[in-house]
């Protein structure tokens, strides 16, 4: 159980976050599995890019991770929905496992290999946006908020340390990456089949069709004024910030060609994650609660701005520098924006809203790389121009959210309608 404290305006502490035994159990698998994920994505990209020198095709080895996200991540976690949170999550990773030690035999074709790691990736939904939503059920109040940043930003570190074991691996024993997912796998469904609590499914007993229980989660983020705002503040900040992780390795052979290049791209893959990690400690940490939802547009609107300069095609250390600040801010914008969003969220829609957010996320990160990578293929112009006009765009639409931006008054009533579905009970209609 989580530890109770007087309600005030300071934020909680990282011992009142880490006395919930469940909540310590779930970080540490989460944080291997990020780790694994993340060596073999790096491990991946490397290889194509070797292999073929394609930019798009690069891209396409980063985006193939994302592909599950478009073709039914929104069925599957209404369906993982039904079933208690802990089976789930360790259905889920026994699963990951078995699939990735497939993926590391060595006599596996190349075509099979894609298949697998999309099986793989296919399971991803379910298992994301069922540990996002129990993590409200282990924290409560502001120990939630600063628990998710406490998550968030070490996923930034683990991305930081498998990019680089992936980029090393990549050159030597490539199926070496795919066997170490494969263990973080298996030691992650342990940790959470031992460590945290058996937690009942957040439906009821009436159910609907699995279509009509998806379009319900996405009517509730989009009709609702306050969840659609911070959606789309979500989703254009996220298809800015994966532009230097996604596209790391051709953006590394532009401004730093030569013996070097490997670990110019491990800096430029790592720098957002970097920032993303400091911002965290930032602004949940040592910024009060009211503090933070008042910095919320301020810092939409500074994500974008730090990294338009850019466009300017400075070099390679100024654009490493320029990820660092852009990931920082978005280590502040993150936790503090999905604090808003799962206060207006009713318990019974709270796996399907995140399933909604998660699937957004991740087709248009993949899109954007995908695209990003296009444009630079099609127009004589390089990396860095694009990312800038990229910039641009975001910074533009951030503007034009935040001018829009709820009330006070209608985040209160958002947070009020959410608990008066909660007081009636997981069946009862929220929309």
């Amino acid at each position: 159980m989580s530890v109770r404290r007087p309600l005030d305006d300071r934020p909680a502490t990282f011992r009142e976050v880490f006395a919930s035994r469940d909540f310590r159990y779930l970080y540490a698998a989460s944080t291997l599995s990020w780790t694994g994920d993340a060596l073999a994505r790096a491990a991946a990209t490397a290889l194509i890019y070797q292999a073929t020198g394609s930019v798009i095709a690069s891209a396409a080895g980063f985006a193939i991770s994302y592909v599950p996200w478009l073709i039914g991540a929104p069925v599957l976690v209404a369906l993982a929905e039904r079933y208690p949170a802990r089976r789930t999550m360790v259905a889920c990773d026994v699963a990951r496992m078995a699939l990735m030690a497939i993926a590391a035999l060595p006599g596996l074709p190349p075509a099979g290999l894609l298949l697998v790691l999309l099986a793989t990736a296919t399971l991803t939904p379910p298992f994301e946006a069922v540990r996002s939503a129990t993590l409200p059920r282990l924290l409560e109040g502001d120990r939630y908020v600063v628990g998710l940043a406490v998550s968030s930003t070490t996923a930034q570190p683990a991305q930081v340390l498998g990019y680089l074991l992936g980029a090393a691996l990549a050159a030597h024993h490539p199926r070496a990456a795919l066997l170490v997912n494969a263990v973080t796998f298996g030691l992650s469904a342990l940790l959470i089949r031992v460590g945290v609590r058996w937690l009942p499914a957040l439906r009821g007993t009436r159910r609907q069709a699995l279509g009509a229980e998806m379009v319900a989660g996405f009517r509730l983020v989009f009709a609702t004024p306050v969840l659609r705002t911070i959606a789309i503040t979500v989703f254009t900040a996220v298809t800015l910030v994966i532009l230097p992780e996604g596209l790391a390795a051709p953006w590394a052979a532009e401004v730093n060609p030569g013996p070097h290049q490997g670990w110019a791209q491990g800096a430029i893959m790592t720098s957002v994650p970097l920032g993303y990690f400091l911002g965290g400690l930032l602004f949940t940490r040592l910024t009060p609660p009211t503090v933070r939802t008042r910095l919320v547009r301020f810092l939409a609107v500074a994500v974008p701005a730090s990294l338009l300069p850019v466009i300017l095609e400075p070099g390679l250390v100024p654009t490493i520098v320029l990820g660092c600040v852009c990931g920082t801010v978005m280590g502040g914008l993150m936790p503090a924006s999905n604090g808003l969003f799962v206060q207006a969220l009713p318990d019974a829609f709270r796996a399907r809203a995140f399933g909604v957010m998660q699937s957004g996320i991740q087709l248009l990160q993949g899109g954007a790389v995908l695209a990003a990578a296009s444009l630079t293929q099609w127009l004589p112009v390089s990396l860095s121009v694009v990312a800038g006009a990229w910039a641009a765009l975001a910074l533009l639409i951030m503007i034009a959210v935040c001018v829009r931006w709820p009330s006070q008054q209608a985040f209160t009533e958002a947070r009020e309608s959410a608990a008066r579905a909660n007081a009636t009970g997981p069946d009862a209609p929220t929309v």
